[in-house]
């Protein structure tokens, strides 16, 4: 030990004692919690907990047709990551994946087309005479085949309110969203299996 605070190593060498400050330093350095994103532990539980319910044929199914109905609205949610997730670790669950698919994507779309005529009636009333949706009249022309367009994104669930607003007949329109939802699902899962081939194990 010498006298101006320093100490002897045994290899003969020099080094100061650490002082107050480093000392109070190393112990910051030391408390601070490590840097990332504080909800990626929850998102991966999540994940982990989608998937699981996914591996197994009575929730999987389930849990796509709540995703595909619930996209079907003005909600911005897609359901095509859960139908892919479920076929992928179920593949032979792919038929019927895309048929639960295509059943709720289509009760949602219905479900917005009762919305849109909910909102024709309501604006009707509270003018006091019809709506005359000149803007509307192109789409009107083509009638419920237009409903065949539902599956494009972004305004493809719109389509189906603005359906309902003019007053569109229901059940044909029903059925040209099945026939779109279905290509939908169908050319989708085709392409993503073509690209990302094998099974998925979990």
């Amino acid at each position: 030990m010498l006298g101006n605070g320093s100490t002897i190593r045994k290899s003969g060498s020099v080094s100061p004692e650490p002082t107050p400050q480093r000392a109070v330093g190393r112990r910051r350095l030391a408390r601070q919690p490590p840097v990332g994103n504080p909800t990626l532990p929850g998102m991966e539980i999540w994940m982990h907990q989608l998937l699981q319910w996914l591996a197994l044929p009575q929730f999987g199914l389930g849990t796509v047709f709540v995703v595909s109905f619930v996209s079907a609205t003005l909600l911005p949610m897609g359901s095509e990551p859960a139908v892919f997730g479920l076929i992928k670790l179920n593949p032979d669950l792919y038929w019927p994946a895309i048929a639960v698919a295509t059943l709720g994507n289509t009760l949602g779309g219905g479900v917005s087309w009762w919305m849109g005529l909910g909102a024709h009636k309501v604006v009707d009333k509270a003018r006091g005479h019809h709506t005359d949706a000149r803007a509307l009249a192109w789409l009107e022309r083509f009638g419920a085949k237009a409903c065949l367009l539902s599956w494009l994104p972004v305004v493809g669930d719109p389509l189906c309110a603005v359906a309902g607003w003019l007053k569109l007949p229901f059940w044909p329109c029903m059925a040209y969203m099945a026939m779109g939802k279905f290509l939908r699902y169908l050319v989708m899962t085709s392409v993503l299996l073509h690209f990302m081939p094998g099974h998925l194990d979990f």
